[in-house]
């Protein structure tokens, strides 16, 4: 059996596609999967045993391109696939595997997609209230049951890459070390304020943990604030990293913490002890798939709103979670931890 995945253009629903692929592969023995992303998916992809090749996208994304995807997938028709998986919901997603001749094209109604899709699903948002499930079901037969309890992401690292990684930034990291993921590309109203950011680094920094700051470079002027803020308490690296060493960086630290971003499900994903702190959005979408995540929300009566910027202007839902409650958070997620994956013990106030 061969199956392409036409992946996700987003780093948190990538990884939160990873249970579709495993539930793939123990559905069909000897299974081959291939995945084609956009390029800054691709690092993630790479990190999944069950992927064998990932195919580069060469589109920006939302470029229809039509002329290249056509190229592309008469390129793919000697791969014989016998079935494609679209996951994302759009008219241009669906274009290579029609192209490519794939016998069994599925995917989710969306815009303008009958003929391109030939097994065309209609999602079922009470039965499956998650991504991750939404993403899961693609793999079943129509009509089957839901697969129940999903398996969670697991990405891999790589020593010699986290080396590298460390060395060509100068780092030489603590025996204990924080990672604070501040962004979220959807907008401001998913960021917890970066004086909480700096008042949570400069109390760790307090009791012996180096502190990373990660994100992209549109992070970038939000790190160097929070770093100001914090009187020097963390190490800015927003922007100086791509995905692929930030993964390491963050496969190198004791815990994280993070906004409802993509950083969040990698963090998840690599099995870091996690805080996710979540405002304006939802966990009942996307949650953070790890048993060593603890998810922190308020519950006001205004959210979740879903909007980008505070509609209300107060922004209470993220004002108001204090770094106090992300530190003793924290302090919790250290303490339940029984399996000797963290080999430094804790500072005494962390315990």
């Amino acid at each position: 059996m061969k199956i392409l995945i036409v992946a996700p253009s987003w780093v948190g629903d990538t990884v939160l596609a990873q249970p579709l692929f495993k539930l793939l592969h123990a559905r069909h023995a000897a299974l081959v999967l291939d995945a084609l992303a956009l390029p800054w998916t691709q690092p993630l992809l790479t990190r999944m045993p069950e992927v064998r090749r990932v195919i580069p996208a060469p589109f920006a994304h939302g470029e229809l391109k039509l002329g290249a995807r056509r190229a592309l997938g008469a390129q793919l028709r000697a791969e014989s696939y016998d079935q494609a998986i679209v996951l994302p919901n759009s008219f241009k997603s669906a274009l290579v595997p029609f192209f490519a001749g794939i016998r069994l094209r599925t995917g989710y109604r969306g815009e303008l997609r009958w003929g391109l899709l030939n097994d065309v699903r209609v999602l079922d948002g009470r039965g499956t209230p998650t991504m991750a499930e939404r993403f899961a079901a693609l793999g079943e037969p129509r009509g089957a049951p839901r697969a129940r309890p999903l398996p969670a992401p697991e990405l891999r690292s790589d020593k010699d890459r986290r080396h590298a990684t460390l060395q060509r930034l100068g780092l030489t990291p603590q025996p204990l070390v924080a990672v604070l993921c501040p962004g979220a590309e959807y907008g401001p109203a998913k960021r917890w304020p970066a004086r909480h950011f700096a008042a949570l680094a400069r109390r760790l920094a307090g009791v012996g943990y180096q502190v990373w700051l990660i994100g992209s470079s549109r992070d970038a002027a939000l790190g160097d604030e929070i770093r100001t803020l914090s009187a020097e308490a963390c190490v800015n690296l927003c922007g100086k990293t791509g995905l692929d060493e930030a993964i390491e960086l963050i496969a190198t630290s004791a815990f994280a913490v993070s906004n409802d971003s993509g950083l969040m499900h990698v963090a998840a994903a690599l099995g870091r002890p996690l805080v996710a702190l979540y405002g304006s959005s939802s966990p009942a979408f996307t949650p953070p798939l790890s048993g060593r995540a603890r998810i922190l929300k308020l519950d006001l009566p205004c959210s979740p709103c879903f909007e980008r910027v505070c509609p209300l202007g107060h922004f209470a839902c993220m004002m108001e979670l204090t770094p106090e409650r992300v530190f003793n958070a924290l302090a919790a997620c250290r303490t339940s931890r029984s399996d000797g994956l963290l080999k430094a013990k804790p500072p005494e106030d962390l315990e």
